[in-house]
């Protein structure tokens, strides 16, 4: 009947008006809202992805195919589409990572057949950013107890306030619920200015300054009033375990555990054996690892151990290619194209210039020339610049936000910036190759026990591109030979800390791979 049409029209007017409704008509009844509409979303698909995932774009096609064309088109499309990415470059690199990732949670860290030990509760020494971080994932993931250990109350402070801050966060997100998060910090997270309330520990984490004596000094407290069983695991990035063990009572307990910043957030945990540590020390803390949600790699004792060491000539040639005349905005913008999630010279801002210096000044002691920085390094500590922390670095700062390059950094430096001078391709060759051929090196010298863990820890720890696999599997599609090749054509224009290491010589010439 007439009366009932106004509602049905309503009706209909109600159900175009849905957002999702509207969807639906433009993209099925306007081309041009269509066309509209793809070229967005490609364009946000690039930007996050760099063109470097094929996976993405593919599926984009395949929509596409099927809201112009039909949906049997679309599945075709679809069909097709897997059978060329599954056999792609970047499928094979993302599938080993995963089954890597998988290999990692059933490997005890050690071939011996001993049980890790029970850890009940954690003594954290220092409560910054590593220390609260760690006492962070202690209690949202691990569920154990957490003692601070700071040496003042202003420190100890800093430190709860950290977990609160990550707790927070958690609620925040609808991880937990409030009320589980302030038992959480009532019951799970004390602090403490006095070693003796770290006597019950089954294992103290040491995250105080990189300093060898500082570190040593602490160790020596801690076994004064801890027992023969507790292990002690230091968060160093750079001292060999061993130096920091040589005045310990008991080296056997003595292991290092390399977080990374923000270590709520970073999956990766490094942990460092010497020849001295005991096998049940080895299992319990990579079992513990593992507790507080980490993907965990066992390296040997050495320099930099692995991740700090790889990181140390890719960070150097930054200050290499700016003496050649490439711009601070060139040298990231290039190796964010490349796959890594940051440039080198922000991660130089963000990690620290200062801290980056001391480590290079260690790395350059142990390993010479071929890990030294230009001098300029030097002048940019005098210039008292150290990065975000302080607002002054390669970039400008405003409200703790980088707003753009600050330009006064050159003149620091001595260099003069000539854009264009230094192509885009150069600058990801001379980063990545320096970066893959020291990891080169630390599989050849037994710092690492595999090539799996190699590329592991620079996915997880340093962010190398995952659609390249790691080092090592980027070495096997590139071929060694061809790896070889390029670095010998680097060193005979830049120097011999382009000399490719011994290993991959031997593979190119009997042309072996690592996998």
């Amino acid at each position: 009947p007439p009366a009932t049409e106004p509602v049905r029209l309503t009706d209909r007017l109600k159900g175009y008006l849905n957002p999702a409704a509207l969807q639906t008509l433009v993209l099925e009844t306007n081309p041009l809202g269509r066309r509209i509409l793809f070229t967005q979303a490609e364009k946000a698909m690039l930007k996050e992805t760099k063109g470097n995932y094929p996976a993405p774009a593919a599926a984009l096609a395949c929509v596409k195919i099927g809201i112009e064309q039909g949906m049997a088109a679309g599945l075709a499309e679809e069909r097709a589409a897997f059978g060329r990415l599954v056999i792609s470059p970047e499928s094979t690199a993302l599938r080993s990572i995963f089954f890597a990732t998988q290999e990692l949670k059933r490997d005890a860290g050690t071939d011996a057949d001993v049980e890790p030990l029970e850890v009940s509760k954690v003594g954290i020494l220092g409560g910054g950013l590593m220390g609260g971080g760690i006492a962070a994932v202690n209690t949202t993931r691990a569920r154990v107890s957490s003692v601070i250990k700071e040496i003042d109350d202003a420190g100890v402070e800093r430190g709860l306030a950290y977990v609160q801050k990550v707790l927070d966060g958690q609620v925040k997100r609808r991880r937990m619920q409030k009320a589980d998060a302030w038992l959480a910090m009532q019951r799970q997270v004390k602090g403490t200015i006095e070693y003796s309330d770290l006597a019950d520990s089954e294992l103290i984490i040491e995250a105080v300054f990189e300093d060898l004596t500082l570190k040593q000094s602490v160790l020596a407290e801690t076994e004064a009033v801890t027992g023969s069983e507790t292990i002690f695991a230091t968060n160093t990035s750079s001292i060999p375990i061993g130096d920091i063990a040589a005045g310990s009572a008991r080296p056997a307990n003595v292991i290092g555990m390399h977080y990374f910043s923000p270590v709520e957030k970073m999956p990766l945990l490094e942990v460092i054996v010497t020849p001295e540590t005991a096998d049940w020390v080895t299992a319990t803390v990579v079992a513990f690892g593992k507790r507080q949600g980490k993907t965990v790699i066992v390296v040997n004792d050495g320099t930099g151990f692995y991740t700090t060491r790889i990181i140390g000539p890719y960070s150097a040639e930054v200050l290499f290619l700016l003496e050649d005349g490439a711009t601070i905005e060139e040298i990231d913008k290039a190796m964010v194209k490349w796959g890594f999630p940051v440039g080198p010279v922000t991660l130089s801002d963000e990690v620290g210039i200062d801290v980056g210096a001391k480590i290079g000044k260690i790395l350059e002691e142990a390993f010479g020339d071929r890990m030294a920085a230009p001098p300029a390094f030097g002048a940019l500590t005098a210039d008292d610049r150290k990065g975000r922390k302080n607002g002054r670095g390669f970039y400008l700062y405003e409200d703790g936000k980088k707003a753009g390059v600050d330009e006064s950094v050159y003149s620091v430096l001595g260099v003069k910036p000539r854009p264009g001078t230094v192509p885009a391709q150069e600058i990801q060759d001379r980063l990545s190759l320096q970066m893959v051929n020291e990891a080169v090196r630390c599989l050849e010298e037994g710092i690492l026990r595999s090539a799996r863990d190699g590329d592991i820890g620079a996915v997880m720890g340093l962010g190398f591109p995952p659609f390249r696999g790691g080092p090592f599997r980027w070495v096997d599609q590139l071929g060694a030979g061809a790896v070889v090749e390029r670095l010998r054509e680097l060193g005979k224009e830049h120097g011999d800390r382009f000399a490719p290491s011994p290993l991959l010589v031997k593979m190119a010439d009997n042309g072996e791979r690592f996998f």
